[in-house]
């Protein structure tokens, strides 16, 4: 698909990944609805792509995983641009690192990790299958493909973000609906470090583990692959290519690859004492 003169939402706009996605969407002719929980960050970029780019953008202050707010954004895009071509499923949490995440933890990192996906899905899809084309774009993770050391609740719900991707994909592929899967490791974003910044052991032992993996790249960069990736139809989105070794090793020899994140683990946390 090609973006120019497409409508778009972007949840998670305010900042990082998101923003870089409103941004390289707006340079490409497409529309955009910028959507973030900090409306006046969502505002802010709205306003900073407009200024290259004169009513590309509007934005919204919304909570990406709940219903009434992303019918809200639909209505939105409707109001100002037309029929919502591409979503980007884009916001996220971390989560509390180990078996200390209450169940309030795990509801919000399945709520915006995966369910908000649900529910974007369950509003729009329906919509496109009369139209016969939409665009659906999950921001999972590498630690959806791998895992995750640290946080059990983001390990989870982005393997279960990568799953519905996977299965949109399969069952409404062949009838108009696009789907891709972005699956990043290290970028220079807040969600990055905010493992360092927890002050856990075993979330300290996290960000290192992305940032010593491979290059920490930045949004704009993972915007760009994203946008060529959507050009080809690609469902899997990988900025850090290494990624799909790491993946092939893994389904090679699962407990091979188990015992070799054990021993990473612990040469991790090894250090941050």
């Amino acid at each position: 698909m090609r973006v120019a003169q497409k409508v778009a939402i972007v949840t998670g706009g305010g900042a990082g990944i998101g923003a870089a996605l409103a941004t390289a969407l707006a340079a490409a002719g497409a529309r955009v609805i910028v959507a973030d929980l900090d409306e006046a960050a969502a505002l802010a970029v709205s306003a900073r792509i407009n200024a290259d780019h004169p009513d590309a953008t509007v934005g919204a202050g919304a909570d990406a995983a709940d219903t009434a707010a992303i019918q809200g954004l639909i209505a939105l895009a409707e109001q100002h641009f037309g029929p919502v071509d591409l979503y980007f499923a884009n916001a996220g949490v971390v989560g509390a690192p180990g078996l200390d995440a209450t169940e309030s933890d795990w509801d919000l990192s399945l709520a915006v990790n995966l369910r908000a996906h649900i529910r974007a899905a369950q509003l729009l899809v329906p919509q496109w299958l009369d139209r016969g084309e939409g665009y659906f774009v999950s921001t999972a993770s590498a630690a959806g493909l791998l895992t995750q050391i640290g946080s059990a609740t983001y390990s989870v719900s982005k393997h279960a973000a990568v799953g519905f991707a996977e299965w949109l994909n399969v069952t409404y592929g062949d009838q108009g609906i696009r789907v891709s899967c972005l699956c990043p490791m290290g970028v220079n974003t807040a969600l990055l470090y905010a493992g360092q910044e927890s002050g856990e052991p075993l979330g300290a032992a996290a960000t290192r583990a992305v940032v010593s993996a491979g290059e920490v790249l930045e949004p704009a960069e993972v915007a760009e692959i994203v946008l060529e990736s959507i050009a080809a139809e690609q469902f899997l989105i990988l900025p850090h290519p290494q990624v799909l070794e790491m993946y092939r090793n893994k389904g090679a020899d699962y407990d091979r690859w188990l015992r070799g994140m054990r021993r990473y683990q612990a040469a991790l946390l090894a250090e941050t004492r």
